[in-house]
């Protein structure tokens, strides 16, 4: 019966250690935008390589009858 008394304290002072970890966390930004950086991966394309339009009047037309 004295383990009870023990042990109901500490588990309660464990409580707090692990609920103040969590608090500094979420406020340190530790849990900030956890599912962006992995689906951008997935959704990556290559957007710099990419060569913009080409204006009307630099537009190569191809010659017809040769």
């Amino acid at each position: 019966m004295i383990i009870i008394f023990l042990l109901i304290p500490v588990s309660i002072v464990a409580a707090a250690i692990f609920l103040t970890a969590f608090i500094w966390a979420v406020r340190s930004g530790q849990y900030d935008d956890t599912c962006t950086p992995a689906m951008r991966l997935l959704s990556e394309e290559t957007v710099a390589t990419k060569k913009p339009p080409a204006k009307p009047s630099e537009q190569k037309l191809p010659i017809q009858g040769q």
